[in-house]
């Protein structure tokens, strides 16, 4: 499917409803759909139309076998280098494995950029085989999707180089630890360049394609990596934390 036109198969129906098959809409563009928040007596105290959210949803099949693929990869990638450098912190078993600390990262990073090369080419085929969004099928949308893609490249590419491989690779859970913090750009502009670069590539690709799906499954990119800074943010000051205790000790 070409980036710039319509895929044959985007308006055929797939997933959806005789009724819906048959006005050329998804199934909640039908009719609206209103949540009216209340008050402890009963009052409205406002309203919050979900017929834009239905639509998006009514456009993404979330049964087919390439869009479960490709959440599956999302999720599994941040688990996979999570658990690994915590198992590789605690018992050194890859650094004796391959010989030394940094030979062990090297080898997770290269599986780590292996995945998420997986992981790339199933969120572009699910893209592919799930309609398009009518609204998005243009040139602005194509425009700005391009737009946020490059400032999202230039935050991972920007992370990396500040960074170095074995900062980029978790090389402080096998003990290759940075003399300092790092402040230039991008750290200098918000934290985790790397992770919300990485999702902001994936909403630039969707926008794009006018991909619904590509849309969802970049909500389910920013919400692994939400539950991956939870996660790591701690653990990692805590290393360096004992790493400050052991100087003082000296």
């Amino acid at each position: 499917m070409e980036v710039g036109g319509r895929d044959p198969g985007c308006f055929t129906g797939q997933g959806r409803s005789p009724a819906a098959v048959s006005s050329g809409r998804p199934p909640a563009a039908a009719a609206g759909h209103t949540l009216v928040a209340r008050d402890g007596g009963g009052r409205a105290r406002g309203e919050v139309d979900v017929t834009a959210m239905m639509r998006l949803f009514g456009y993404v099949d979330v049964t087919d076998s390439g869009f479960i693929a490709a959440v599956l990869s999302i999720i599994f990638n941040p688990l996979f280098w999570n658990v690994v450098a915590r198992w590789e912190h605690k018992t050194r078993a890859l650094s004796r494995a391959f010989g030394s600390p940094r030979a062990a990262c090297y080898c997770l990073g290269a599986v780590i950029l292996l995945l998420n090369c997986v992981r790339s080419h199933c969120f572009t085929e699910a893209m592919k085989s799930q309609p398009k969004l009518e609204g998005l099928d243009c040139h602005w949308a194509y425009y700005s999707g391009l737009a946020i893609l490059a400032v999202g490249t230039l935050f991972v590419v920007s992370s990396f180089l500040a960074l170095g491989f074995t900062g980029t690779f978790l090389g402080d859970y096998f003990g290759i630890l940075m003399e300092a913090k790092v402040t230039s750009f991008p750290f200098s502009v918000l934290d985790n360049p790397m992770y919300w670069g990485s999702t902001a590539i994936y909403l630039g690709w969707s926008l794009m394609h006018a991909s619904p799906a590509g849309l969802l499954l970049t909500a389910v990119v920013a919400i692994s990596y939400t539950i991956a800074v939870l996660y790591e943010g701690p653990f990692t000051e805590e290393i360096y934390r004992q790493k400050q205790k052991r100087t003082k000790n000296k």
